[in-house]
């Protein structure tokens, strides 16, 4: 009799628990159409509310699955309960705790499309058996659209460079795992030169940018700058774009001619001035010394016409 009070009583206790928790409907948002490339990985962005407040992670068991299909998972905590073709290929982002219920898959295969649809349990304690309390969200299913090719960076860029003066070229590339984002690599420049971004685009679409920075000199002129994107499980792609280098203006093709002209006016004025002064004083001389001659031709003739008489 004792016993059947205290079965009662937990019985109530556990109604007292999750009766806030499962009384009103549990919701699940998804992406539902998803690109993933093949070979690389995919994140699958995935929350979920409930009445009744946060519960603690501990309390929560989060499973995804193939479609409605019972025990199809293809995560799970217990690795056993997870099909051969994801066994080691999932693995849960997000923190159920937070509402979160996030997924990656790694190693993407052609047949993976889904529909991959999230499921929540609730346990007393980890480890422990799921209470009866169990939600599917069947209804809120993501489907992979899958990529064969491998996506092409974008090349932003100015079109033409000037020689000694910071230049720059942005490599970007979209992609659906923020998780294991796509590695840059320039066919010039260093670490030092090169600035990365992860941008949120939308709907689990991301954006890895590569900012390259570089001060370019003549001979660059007509080169090739090259990007490379690796994605994770190794497939790459690569644009480039020719490099159109231009001199840096300056005004010394204007400024020496003139400076040479103003010298070479100057220069003259001054050694005409020099003659002048020269030729100046020349000419006084001559004229002093014809004013002298003269004088003694007139004193001579004087003389000469006294003694004649």
């Amino acid at each position: 009799m004792e016993t059947d009070k205290k079965s009662v009583i937990v019985f109530l206790l556990l109604a007292v628990i999750y009766s806030p928790v499962f009384g009103e409907a549990w919701k699940a948002s998804v992406v539902k159409n998803i690109d993933a490339l093949v070979d690389s990985c995919v994140v699958l962005p995935c929350s979920f509310s409930h009445p009744g407040g946060l519960l603690p992670s501990s309390r929560l068991r989060g499973l995804w699955l193939r479609g409605s299909k019972k025990d199809s998972f293809i995560y799970s905590e217990d690795e056993t309960m997870v099909m051969d073709a994801f066994k080691g290929r999932t693995k849960m982002l997000g923190v159920l705790g937070k509402s979160n219920c996030t997924l990656e898959i790694n190693a993407v295969k052609d047949h993976d499309n889904g529909p991959l649809c999230f499921r929540i349990e609730l346990v007393k304690k980890p480890n422990s058996p799921p209470t009866p309390e169990k939600f599917s969200f069947v209804e809120d299913c993501a489907e992979l659209k899958m990529l064969i090719e491998t996506p092409k960076p974008e090349l932003h860029h100015s079109n033409t460079a000037v020689s000694g003066t910071s230049y720059t070229v942005i490599c970007s590339v979209r992609h659906t795992c923020p998780s294991r984002v796509p590695v840059f690599t320039w066919n010039r420049g260093s670490k030092d030169d090169i600035v990365e971004i992860q941008k949120d685009i939308h709907s689990g679409i991301w954006e890895t940018q590569s900012i390259l920075t570089f001060i370019p000199n003549e001979n660059d002129d007509h080169t090739d700058i090259i990007c490379t994107a690796t994605f994770s499980g190794g497939k790459s792609s690569k644009s480039s774009i020719k490099l159109n280098v231009k001199r840096k203006e300056t005004y010394y093709h204007i400024i020496i001619p003139v400076a040479v002209a103003i010298g070479t006016a100057v220069t003259f004025g001054v050694i005409c001035v020099f003659m002048l002064k020269k030729y100046k004083n020349r000419i006084a001389e001559l004229q002093s010394r014809e004013g002298s001659m003269f004088n003694r031709l007139s004193r001579m003739s004087r003389r000469f016409h006294s003694s004649g008489q």
